[in-house]
C-alpha cells in the first residue's frame, strides 16, 4: 500500500500515490475515509474532485471483477471496463455514508446495471453464439459483392458458393441474422400496394387478456375440488355464490345458526384454496 499522510489532521485526506494499485482490503478502508470526506466537501472545489477521482481509481478493481463475468459475450474487455467505470462513477456519486451500507455491496448493481443496458443497446437483440455473429458480418458483405454482381436478391446457393459454405449453414446464419434487430412493438403496419397505407401497429396484433374469461377459468379450476367435499360442504358455497343467499339466510335453510355457518364456510374455503394453491 503505497500512500502518505499529507497532514495528521484528520479533516486533510492522504496523498495515494498510486490509487488503482491498492489491494482490495486498503481500498475498502480508504474508500471510507474519502467517502466521509466528500459528504461535506462542496462539490467543484479542488479537493472534492481529488476525492472523487481517487475514490473511482481506488475502486477500479470492482468494474474489473463484473467485467470478467461478461467475457463471454464476445465484447472487447477494454469497452467493458469504459461502460462499467461509468456504472463506478454513479455509485460513488450517489453512495451515502450515513447508511452504513458497503460500498462494494451498493456499486456492483450498478456498474453491473450498466455493463447490461450497453448489451441491451447496442448489440443483438437475441444472443448468438460468436460464430453466428461473425457468420452475419460475411453473410452483409457477401450480398454486397454479390448485388455489385448484378444479383440483386442472393440465393443459399449464391451465398454457399460465394462463402465455400454449406447451405445448411448459411441458412443457420440468416435465421441467426433475425435476432440482430429486435422490431418495436410501435412500427406502423403498411398494406400492400403502391401508397403502403398505414392500417395499425405491431402492437394491435397483441391479444389481450379478456377479463370474463378470468371467472370461467377459475370454476374449471375449482371443480375437481368442490367435488372432494362433502355434501353439507359443497351445499354451503353453493348457496352462498350459485343462490346468493346470506349466511343467515343459509342457517334458516339448513337449520343451523349463522356463526356455525361462518365457521363451515371458513373451513371449505381453507380446502379449496389448499388445493388451488398445490396445483400452482
Amino acid at each position: 500500500m503505497s500512500y502518505v499522510c499529507a497532514a495528521p489532521a484528520p479533516t486533510v485526506l492522504p496523498v495515494i500515490e498510486e490509487p488503482h494499485s491498492l489491494a482490495p482490503a486498503d481500498a475498502r478502508e480508504m474508500s471510507w475515509l474519502f467517502f466521509e470526506r466528500l459528504s461535506v466537501l462542496e462539490e467543484g472545489t479542488e479537493e472534492y474532485q481529488y476525492a472523487r477521482n481517487t475514490l473511482i481509481e481506488m475502486n477500479l478493481s470492482l468494474v474489473r471483477y463484473v467485467a470478467r463475468r461478461f467475457r463471454s459475450r464476445g465484447q472487447e474487455t477494454e469497452d467493458l471496463l469504459q461502460v462499467g467505470t461509468i456504472g463506478l462513477i454513479k455509485a460513488i456519486d450517489r453512495f451515502e455514508v450515513l447508511l452504513e451500507n458497503e460500498f462494494t455491496t451498493f456499486a456492483i448493481p450498478y456498474i453491473t446495471g450498466e455493463i447490461k443496458r450497453y448489451f441491451r443497446d447496442t448489440t443483438w437483440s437475441v444472443h448468438v453464439p460468436r460464430r453466428l455473429q461473425v457468420l452475419r458480418v460475411d453473410l452483409a458483405r457477401a450480398r454486397e459483392e454479390l448485388e455489385g454482381r448484378g444479383i440483386p436478391e442472393p440465393s443459399v446457393a449464391d451465398f454457399a458458393a460465394h462463402l465455400e459454405l454449406g447451405e445448411s449453414e448459411v441458412v443457420e446464419g440468416l435465421v441467426a441474422c433475425n435476432g440482430y434487430d429486435a422490431g418495436s412493438l410501435d412500427r406502423p403496419i403498411e398494406a400492400g400496394g403502391g401508397g403502403m397505407q398505414q392500417t395499425g401497429l405491431v402492437a394491435d396484433l397483441i391479444g389481450s387478456e379478456d377479463p370474463a374469461l378470468v371467472p370461467a377459468e377459475d370454476l374449471q379450476a375449482l371443480k375437481p375440488h368442490l367435488a372432494q367435499l362433502d355434501d353439507r360442504e359443497r351445499t354451503l358455497p353453493e348457496l352462498r355464490f350459485g343462490a346468493e343467499m346470506t349466511q343467515s339466510e343459509i342457517g334458516k335453510e339448513l337449520g343451523l345458526a349463522q356463526m356455525h355457518v361462518s365457521r363451515l364456510l371458513t373451513a371449505a374455503y381453507a380446502t379449496l384454496r389448499e388445493g388451488l394453491l398445490a396445483e400452482a
